[in-house]
């Protein structure tokens, strides 16, 4: 165990953020109980999580669907690892759905019984790379990287929260057939949010009316979730984790492509090289760009 910066917890070679993670916690981990309904939701950090939480949440209560419940997403899919208001998971009401930036190796291994669902979302991570450098300078939880160019080194080096993007999200996918697990992409989700939302729905076995599916759609767009307090995090994060200004948001923009107004061509270049290098086995379909078919 040691720590990367004062931020940063190393445990088990990955790192969680200092100040919301208990140690005692994730010596259990491994031994959490699992249920065969349980949903989670793993992502790399700033990949979507906040989105996904707020799908699953209008998927799965009728109450968050028609807006006659005001209880956060955050509660409604808490952070197995962050468990910031101490909720009692064990006797949390079945559905439960949990989120998680877990690494494959760290998940408690009854999810491996292949019964218990995840949904890993992922991102291009040049775009992970520029939110990660406007939250990191935005949230008190997090050092300040004064350049992108300082923030790239350390996002290669896997010296961020979430540890290194390339193996995260290759230790899930080199041992997907060891959960029963479905891969969506962040831009899938942007591009074509009806669609991702009726392979969700399937995935999790999960028959909603077309009204319903509706309802779902018209919450779950960025813009709406943005305004939408339940899912926003703003509470959360003015009031219980703390911003050294407030000129941000959690939920910043949703583009896609926000990378090309900050990397440079050298950048970019060198990204391309490791990028080639360290995912040529896998076979996830990334875009990078917008206008992308």
């Amino acid at each position: 165990m040691d720590n990367t910066n004062k931020h940063l917890l190393n445990f088990k070679g990955y790192n969680f953020l200092k100040s919301l993670v208990n140690i005692e916690e994730l010596e259990k981990m491994e031994d959490f109980e699992i249920r065969d309904d349980d949903v989670f939701i793993i992502t790399y950090p700033k990949s979507g999580t906040i989105w996904t939480q707020q799908i699953l949440s209008l998927i799965y209560f009728e109450g968050h669907r028609n807006n006659t419940d005001n209880i956060p997403t955050m509660d409604r899919a808490p952070f197995l690892e962050y468990n910031i208001h101490n909720l009692d998971y064990a006797n949390m009401p079945s559905p439960r759905i949990f989120t998680s930036h877990l690494p494959y190796y760290f998940v408690p291994k009854g999810l491996k019984e292949e019964k218990a669902k995840i949904l890993y979302i992922y991102r291009n991570p040049k775009d992970v790379l520029i939110s990660f450098f406007h939250f990191s300078n935005w949230v008190v939880t997090s050092k300040v990287t004064d350049t992108i160019d300082h923030c790239l080194e350390k996002f290669l080096n896997g010296k961020v929260v979430g540890s290194c993007w390339f193996d995260h999200i290759r230790g899930w996918y080199e041992h997907r057939h060891d959960f029963n697990i479905m891969f969506l992409s962040y831009e899938d989700l942007n591009k074509n949010l009806r669609s991702s939302v009726l392979k969700i729905c399937s995935f999790l076995e999960k028959e909603l009316s077309e009204e319903d599916v509706d309802a779902v759609v018209r919450q779950a767009t960025f813009q709406s979730m943005k305004s939408d307090p339940r899912a926003n995090y703003e509470y959360i994060i003015n009031n219980e984790i703390g911003v050294r200004n407030n000129d941000g948001s959690f939920l910043r923009k949703g583009t896609i492509g926000d990378w090309k107004h900050h990397l440079t061509v050298e950048q970019n270049e060198r990204f391309d090289m490791i990028f080639k290098r360290s995912m040529k086995k896998i076979p996830l379909k990334f875009i990078w760009d917008i206008n992308e078919e």
